[in-house]
């Protein structure tokens, strides 16, 4: 029986544990020697191991997917827990307790089933009600909707995941159509409970989360729309136009080509599905980070690099001192010394229209507050890094738009208007 789990493992302890194999991957060191990285997970979440001796014995011994044994030494390395493993062998299936290894929704299963079940009762359209009972009374399929996760890496990345997503997208959609006009309820939450319903055929759950063959060549949004479609043709009468406005919002709820949608929202109904679906993913995202690092003392997570930024946890120990600043300020031409003046309208226009090229006199306008110069920060990511220095080398086409910007960075630095940078380098 599985004792140690991944949320239980602190800083240098000592793991002897099952794990399930998400990924491995072999590189070579600086040094030469080869060396192993292996992503180990159980249903409390995952954690990555580094195998650095015995690398080609081991290589042999286990794949993906498979169950092994690990014994390593815990420590952390950029933020993150980190398995050094000194020794493994593989398990067979029959060993291990698979609930041991998938993570599952933190939410009753049972009682999201039977709000699931009520949701059809809501639609007052004929139409849309008949499709969602044509899906959900079809049991192989619902059999898969409330079990499969709502993505691999992402959001809800649990068993039981995509029934929770699902159902939070269409309690949003509803909310939101009872707030404004013009809004076609019955289409819209009909849309929300099915629009990612291509997953439960996109994504493979039985072991470890990932993508099936279909799920590489075709996708969820492609696969959806077909299986929509194949009980739109089952129910008689189903209006036309009813079945193309459905599908539209099922191919459109990514929002943009560059996300995989084949068509962007084109209806205020697509619009809403497509803003309340990212709404939810990002939020859930975002709280599973959150989750995954709460063991921490640090201040900050680790780099999402999804959502390429790092998140704030709290002050925790941290104090912050509210003394005023005693040091002097190097006086600035053009902007009154007196805190009052240095916020007035006139104060911060002298500022601006001495800081403005020769051909606008001084009218030249700003875009927006990111464009000043602004201090690097120190847990910058690599991506921001590289955007700052593109933006620093920009070329001559940009040297008189840059200079009006650190002139008036100049004037105004000392007021502390716009703030520094976040890791992404924007204002």
């Amino acid at each position: 029986m599985k004792t140690q789990f991944v949320t239980d493992i602190k800083e240098r302890d000592l793991v002897e544990s099952v794990f399930l194999v998400h990924d491995r991957t072999t590189a070579m060191a600086k040094n030469g020697k080869p060396y192993m990285t292996v992503r180990l997970m159980d249903n409390s979440g995952e954690i990555e191991g580094r195998i650095w001796d015995r690398v080609e014995e081991w290589e042999s011994c286990f794949r993906k997917d498979d169950f092994i044994w690990v014994q390593g030494r815990a420590s952390r390395y950029m933020g993150k827990m980190q398995l050094v493993i000194m020794d493994l062998h593989r398990l067979d299936v029959a060993e291990v307790n698979l609930e041991d290894f998938l993570p599952v929704t933190p939410k009753d299963r049972a009682a999201l089933e039977r709000e699931l079940a009520g949701w059809p009762q809501k639609i007052a359209d004929p139409h849309y009600r008949a499709l969602l009972q044509a899906i959900f009374e079809d049991s192989d399929l619902k059999k898969r909707f409330v079990t499969a996760p709502a993505a691999k890496s992402m959001h809800h990345v649990y068993v039981g995941g995509l029934l929770e997503h699902s159902l939070s997208v269409a309690s949003l959609a509803e909310d939101i159509s009872g707030r404004y006009a013009g809004i076609d309820h019955d289409l819209l939450v009909t849309a929300a409970l099915l629009h990612d319903v291509g997953k439960t055929v996109e994504l493979s759950y039985s072991r470890s989360f990932d993508y099936t063959d279909e799920g590489k060549l075709l996708g969820h949004i492609v696969i959806g729309t077909e299986m929509v479609a194949k009980k739109i043709g089952e129910i008689p009468g189903f209006p036309l136009e009813k079945a193309i406005l459905i599908k539209h919002l099922l191919v459109s709820h990514h929002g943009q080509y560059d996300f995989g949608s084949p068509k962007r929202p084109k209806t205020l109904e697509a619009v809403i599905l497509n803003m309340v679906d990212d709404l939810d993913a990002k939020i859930n995202a975002v709280q599973l980070l959150l989750a995954s690092e709460a063991g921490s003392n640090e201040s900050w997570t680790s780099y999402h690099r999804l959502l390429e930024r790092y998140f704030f946890k709290g002050f925790g120990s941290e104090t912050i001192s509210h003394e005023p600043f005693s040091g002097s300020v190097g006086r600035v031409e053009g902007v009154p010394e007196t805190s009052e003046d240095a916020f007035s309208c006139e104060g911060c226009k002298a500022a601006i229209q001495e800081a403005g090229s020769p051909d606008t006199g001084g009218d030249t306008a700003m875009s927006s507050p990111s464009e000043l110069p602004v201090s690097s920060t120190s847990d910058a990511s690599p991506k921001a890094v590289r955007r700052s220095s593109q933006r620093a080398s920009a070329g001559n086409s940009k040297q008189e738009s840059g200079s009006l910007h650190f002139s008036l960075g100049e004037k105004l630095g000392s007021l502390n208007l716009f703030g520094q940078a976040d890791e992404e380098g924007k204002a």
